[in-house]
């Protein structure tokens, strides 16, 4: 294990979170950050009952005193430490409303938990990524999870997708800015559903096998961003199952 870096994860749930979480982990101690400790605590114990070292701090992203608090802890539980990666996998603000019932706190939600998050993320972890550009053993990265909402706004996810084109809008700037001080920002399209136990139920694409993607191949598409060397940075991979329209 990579001992004098750690990663930092952003948004952990059952998903892709968890399965970021655990390949990262596999290199460096991770910190997991959630708004809910039923989030990362049982990801948190996964990590170390194979060895690897995680810490879970309660964190609301868009909220700026929240990730300042949750940055401060981390600096005290790893003092000695530099950050390699960085991954932004929170979101929020779907409502699935029609545009004219949608309200204002609908859509100020979906700006909020995704486009006011990664800025509150970003400005946390993009000055320890600097950092890190010395030595890091790979590029130091900050990975922006996307959605299909990024680049296509449907009938009734005006809210979400609002956010989302910002988020990734935002990436866009980060890596122009960043990339050429040698930390690679790389904004990812997950479109389609996920496999997870809250999604098992669902028939997507004809239900038929690998319909929904498999979120350790999300995780292993981002260890492959991480380890991109300087060469050879992507700043946007778009992935789907191989039966998703598009």
């Amino acid at each position: 294990m990579a001992s004098k870096f750690f990663a930092v994860v952003a948004g952990v749930g059952a998903g892709t979170g968890r399965s970021v979480a655990l390949k990262f982990a596999q290199t460096y101690p991770v910190v997991l950050l959630a708004r809910k400790p039923e989030s990362y605590n049982s990801i948190v114990e996964e990590i170390k009952a194979a060895g690897g070292r995680a810490i879970g701090i309660s964190t609301d992203t868009a909220d700026r005193k929240s990730v300042d608090a949750a940055f401060a802890t981390i600096k005290k539980e790893l003092p000695d430490q530099k950050l390699a990666a960085a991954v932004f996998n929170a979101s929020t603000g779907l409502s699935r409303k029609g545009f004219l019932d949608q309200t204002p706190e609908d859509f100020e939600l979906s700006l909020r938990g995704n486009a006011l998050g990664l800025f509150n993320f970003a400005q946390a972890t993009i000055p320890l990524l600097l950092a890190s550009t010395s030595d890091s053993p790979h590029p130091p990265t900050l990975i922006v999870t996307g959605a299909t909402a990024s680049v296509r706004g449907s009938a009734k996810f005006g809210d979400f997708a609002a956010g989302k084109f910002a988020v990734r809008a935002l990436s866009q700037s980060l890596a122009r800015e960043f990339g050429p001080q040698g930390v690679h920002v790389a904004h990812t399209i997950v479109d389609g559903i996920i496999d997870i136990p809250r999604t098992k139920a669902y028939n997507v694409n004809g239900g038929g096998p690998d319909s929904k993607i498999d979120p350790g191949a999300i995780a292993d598409s981002y260890w492959y961003l991480h380890t991109q060397p300087r060469s050879h940075f992507t700043l946007e991979l778009d992935t789907r199952p191989y039966n998703e329209k598009f």
